[in-house]
């Protein structure tokens, strides 16, 4: 079908003549009478329209060739090319993938550098050269053009563009922002998308803060090209739904009217710009060759309905009206437009001579980087004397105090943290020692919390959220595996999103149970590459490791998730009612560095494996076994469960030849699978066996102990393990 969009627009533009006349051909004069728009600017724009178009053809030239990889096009959406010239290159940009006009646009008004046709086509063929991955995927960004890179999911990247804008004032006022503080955030989406949670979520965050008197100076811009894949969306609906919104001003414009385009997009950034409020930009787009080059639309559309859409095309509007309004004939276009063809197919030919990824070290190296990077980070950090004995909770809210003081960049912000200082009080104090600028309530919506501190990043701001629960992350999961994880990985390190995503969670709550407050499922955590996963138990460990995942999050760009185990919040004891065995005060030099353990003792006779809640359970046993089987343990606690501290495993097992692994996640998909693997891998053929929790959510009340792992089944596991006389009873 692309020939037949080709030959179309072609036959079209060969049709067209003159039905006035423009003297002397004064390009600086209005394309049309009573336009906005230059003669010159509509020159622009449709040279980034066709090489919008010919990288389209070209990228399924490439996939029929067997050198391409990606032929999700541009064609019809050339539009976007006109609403890059209403805003200035210095406002940021996250597109969605039919951005090819807008991207090629920008190129031009940032002028020299790259040339941004090639840089297209490197992504198409995988290219190692290509500027913004490096051959990782093809997306439209590149950092000189302020063009924020995302991938091929559906709506994600509002919630991140909301909170680029919701805090674009306030960093800018710190002296962070990367942007000028009258910057536009302008976020591209299709009428398909707009149906999804997410953009319906974070459209009304805007508008909720909007409504509460705060900046969000953010430009939302709908392509509606009638149809998201093959299902069509109802004749109307994008503008019956926000043409008359509460609070957010609509503009709407013919996409393949480029003047008309023009004036809407302009009225729209201006406004957005003065009054520094969000607005919805609705262009009526249509789409050509299909969804991608595997869509045989045929399929579902009927020959007439496609051939119908033709005389829809932004390109050939453009021309048609450059040619009706007499500033340059049809000859003078197709020779435009036939040169840009050649020049599109010259450097394709060249690119796919270009090397690839090619090692697994290659693909990975961004993710690897930001770790090292990471690692080197947090063995800077030193751990201060505390002053007095604290639990968890303190010993956290401590962290935090610091960490603010630290870095003046770091906000703190999710539900109830601000005034009421956290479910269990964790926050408590933030506040009102930093302003509620640095620490706030948010609405309830995690996508929306998630996205606020991956906007934050982009801003240069340290964003430190607050997940309610680990029930509650799931929902909103995209927002840490397709958005934040996967940004050094697509700029190849050039842009970075750090931030330090505390979430409670666990078992063993008690008087406040039940599946939602009471969760162990962190598999769908551990499987994210490139981020860092930290499990404190200790109230000495909680503090140092949150200083640790806030300096690799400052000076690595990492994202870090941070668990709390809720059941250890406010204990205090150990072993016996009253020892305080549980509080801050330990006298050893603590090692902050990612991906190290901490080991409870020298025993020779069996090694524990554990975090969390089983840290507290497992040394318990420990003392049981020592003075009733005179089995002397040594227990490992994880701290981190990404990346793994497999050699301090690995150092304990062979120190003693027996490991228990103790994991209070679930039997299926649970941490201890993992160690146990990484174990194995490594050469570990000692015995070894394994504890946990079993595959079932976590009831109400008591019920919950009867499926969560229990100390008396540690004592049996590592009794039937080491065996009951191993050594003598401790006197």
């Amino acid at each position: 079908m692309s020939d037949a969009v080709d030959d179309h627009f072609i036959a079209a533009l060969q049709a067209c003549s003159a039905v006035t006349s423009a003297p002397g051909r004064d390009d600086n004069a209005p394309v049309r009478p009573g336009a906005s728009l230059t003669v010159t600017d509509a020159l622009h724009i449709f040279d980034s329209q066709i090489g919008s178009r010919h990288l389209d053809l070209a990228a399924r030239a490439l996939r029929a060739d067997g050198q391409g990889f990606y032929t999700i096009g541009s064609a019809g959406h050339e539009a976007n090319a006109t609403v890059a010239a209403a805003l200035r290159p210095t406002d940021p940009a996250l597109l969605h993938y039919r951005s090819g006009g807008f991207f090629l646009q920008r190129a031009r008004q940032c002028g020299g550098g790259r040339d941004a046709l090639r840089d297209v086509l490197l992504g198409i063929v995988s290219a190692t050269e290509e500027p913004m991955s490096g051959g990782r995927h093809k997306v439209f960004g590149r950092h000189d053009l302020n063009i924020v890179p995302q991938t091929s999911t559906i709506a994600s990247h509002l919630p991140r563009a909301f909170g680029t804008a919701f805090l674009l004032g306030q960093a800018s006022a710190g002296g962070s922002c990367p942007w000028p503080r009258d910057s536009v955030v302008v976020c591209s989406f299709g009428d398909a998308s707009a149906n999804h949670s997410t953009a319906v979520g974070a459209i009304n965050a805007a508008l909720n803060a909007t409504y509460r008197g705060l900046d969000v100076p953010l430009l939302f811009v709908c392509e509606d090209n009638g149809i998201g894949i093959s299902t069509k969306t109802p004749q109307g609906w994008i503008a019956n739904v926000y043409a008359h919104r509460p609070g957010l001003t609509y503009f709407a414009a013919n996409g393949a009217d480029v003047a008309e385009t023009f004036a809407a997009a302009s009225a729209a950034a201006d406004y957005v710009r003065h009054y520094r409020r969000p607005a919805f930009l609705h262009l009526s787009t249509v789409r050509l060759m299909g969804h991608a080059g595997s869509d045989f639309e045929p399929g579902y559309r009927s020959p007439r309905e496609i051939s119908d859409d033709y005389a829809r095309d932004p390109v050939l509007g453009t021309a048609r009206m450059l040619v009706e309004q007499g500033h340059r004939s049809a000859g003078e276009l197709l020779d435009i437009y036939e040169h840009k063809r050649a020049t599109v197919m010259r450097l394709a030919t060249e690119v796919c001579q270009l090397p690839q990824l090619d090692s697994p070290a290659a693909v990975m190296e961004p993710l690897r980087g930001t770790l090292r990077a990471s690692v080197r980070a947090s063995r800077t950090v030193r751990c201060e004397p505390f002053e007095g004995k604290m639990t968890l909770a303190q010993s956290i809210n401590a962290a935090l105090q610091d960490i603010l003081c630290e870095y003046p960049q770091a906000l703190v912000f999710g539900e109830d943290v601000a005034r009421k200082g956290g479910v269990y009080g964790l926050t408590r104090g933030l506040q009102k020692n930093f302003g509620g600028a640095r620490v706030f309530d948010t609405i309830l919506d995690e996508q929306t919390i998630l996205g606020l501190a991956l906007g934050a990043g982009l801003n240069g701001l340290l964003a430190i959220p607050e997940i309610q629960y680990l029930a509650y992350v799931h929902n909103a999961l995209d927002q840490i595996r397709g958005e934040a994880a996967t940004l050094q990985f697509f700029s190849n390190g050039q842009y970075r999103n750090p931030a330090v995503i505390r979430i409670a969670g666990y078992g063993f709550q008690k008087g406040f149970g039940g599946h939602f407050h009471n969760d162990d499922s962190v598999a769908a955590l551990l499987d994210i590459p490139g981020i860092i996963v930290a499990s404190p138990s200790h109230p000495d460990d909680a503090s140092i490791m949150l200083r640790a995942c806030a300096r690799a999050a400052v000076e690595a760009g990492a994202v870090c998730v941070y668990l709390e185990p809720i059941a250890l919040y406010h204990t205090r004891d150990l072993h016996s009612e009253g020892d305080g065995g549980w509080l801050t005060g330990s006298h050893e030099l603590l090692d902050a560095t990612i991906g190290t353990a901490r080991t409870y003792g020298d025993g020779e006779h069996l090694s524990i494996v554990t975090f969390g809640n089983g840290v507290p359970m497992s040394l318990r046993v420990a003392e049981s076994l020592r003075r009733t089987h005179g089995i002397r343990c040594r227990v490992t606690d994880l701290r981190w469960l990404s990346p793994l501290p497999i050699k301090d495993v690995l150092r304990d097992a062979a120190a003693t030849g027996h490991v228990l692994i103790v994991d209070e996640t679930r039997r299926s998909g649970g941490v201890g699978q993992q160690v146990l693997a990484e174990l194995i891998d490594n050469g570990y053929s000692g015995a070894l066996a394994r504890v946990c929790s079993y595959d079932s959510f976590i009831p109400l009340g008591d019920a919950a102990l009867q499926v969560l792992v229990s100390e008396e089944a540690i004592a049996h596991a590592a009794i039937s393990l080491v065996g009951s006389t191993h050594g003598q009873p401790a006197k």
